[in-house]
């Protein structure tokens, strides 16, 4: 018997759920199986499966899956436009409060930890981006060089400096944007945050593995598939890359897979060197998101490697009063 969501917690928001982790750590079959029993609806928190025509290399959920449980934020764009956390959270909390009146839980699925980091801490108070002053900063950068840019940068606003990398083109160029629309340094402007209070409860899970060589060895699977599959990663990046207004510069190109698929087509690489190049690239992904994770005290942690980890899950809902059936 399915259950009804109540919202008689224990405090007097509703509850939501966070199920984060680490990618081909089974976010989305774990979802799949707590909507089997609670009457729920997925938010999808992945910066990659917002866009149309990325299926192959993003894992997106099948049409049967899509089909068994309503599913939000999972093509919504194409993959010319961008997306931003501050557009994420404005569309997250609409989305959970929709849910939340059809009396459904909220479950917010997926790996990219700067869209929970947003929703759950808020967003600093900084411009939107102005395209003609990127112009003129990717101008700058194309005639003196990023590291001069840097070096600028850490002049102007060294603290902010000192926390980027020198080759991350994308956060210095928007550290000079801000500093050039406010006249004040980034840093400054992060300081001044005021915390955030949520709309709902939100009972966060990690899906974590107790042994990381048993993830790398299931990334590694997964690629494969990807680029053995018919039609697979290949045929849809070439399909993208006959678009005349896609180019590898564009967040949605930047993906892991698509990036080297591109570079593959592009014929910089070999077919081998794709498939160890796009490997090695997922990894470093799972190993960043673990890294936020850990960062995030109050987080449930399930072993992804256990026979059922939405059964731990569940037990742990039951203890928030849950009607379960």
């Amino acid at each position: 018997m399915t259950a009804t969501i109540s919202t008689a917690m224990k405090t007097s928001k509703p509850l939501a759920v966070a199920i984060m982790g680490p990618t081909a750590s089974g976010k989305t079959a774990a979802a799949l199986a707590i909507a089997q029993h609670i009457p729920s609806e997925i938010i999808s928190v992945d910066s990659a499966l917002i866009y149309r025509g990325m299926d192959i290399g993003t894992a997106k959920p099948t049409a049967a899956e899509l089909a068994a449980v309503p599913h939000h934020l999972i093509d919504i764009l194409d993959p010319s436009d961008a997306y931003s956390v501050m557009q994420f959270r404005e569309d997250a909390l609409r989305l959970a409060a929709d849910i939340v009146a059809r009396n459904k839980l909220p479950l917010l699925v997926g790996g990219t930890m700067l869209y929970f980091k947003g929703l759950r801490d808020g967003l600093d108070e900084l411009p939107q981006a102005d395209p003609a002053l990127r112009a003129q900063i990717d101008s700058e950068i194309a005639l003196h060089g990023l590291a001069a840019l840097h070096a600028r940068l850490a002049v102007l606003d060294p603290v902010t400096a000192a926390r980027l990398k020198p080759n991350d083109s994308q956060r210095i160029q928007r550290a000079m944007e801000i500093i050039q629309l406010t006249g004040q340094p980034m840093s400054s402007l992060l300081s001044r945050s005021a915390p955030v209070t949520l709309p709902f409860e939100l009972m966060s899970f990690a899906l974590e593995p107790s042994d990381r060589s048993v993830l790398h060895d299931r990334i590694a699977r997964r690629f494969d598939l990807m680029l053995n599959s018919q039609p697979g990663l290949l045929e849809e990046v070439s399909h993208l890359r006959a678009r005349d207004d896609l180019h590898p510069g564009l967040p949605s190109m930047r993906c892991v897979g698509y990036r080297q698929a591109w570079e593959y087509l592009d014929h910089h690489i070999s077919l081998s060197e794709l498939r160890d190049k796009g490997i090695a690239a997922t990894r470093q992904l799972a190993k960043r998101q673990l890294t936020w994770l850990r960062g995030m005290q109050d987080r449930i942690v399930i072993d992804c490697l256990s026979e059922n980890p939405a059964e731990l899950m569940l037990k742990r809902l039951k203890g928030q009063e849950l009607p379960l059936g």
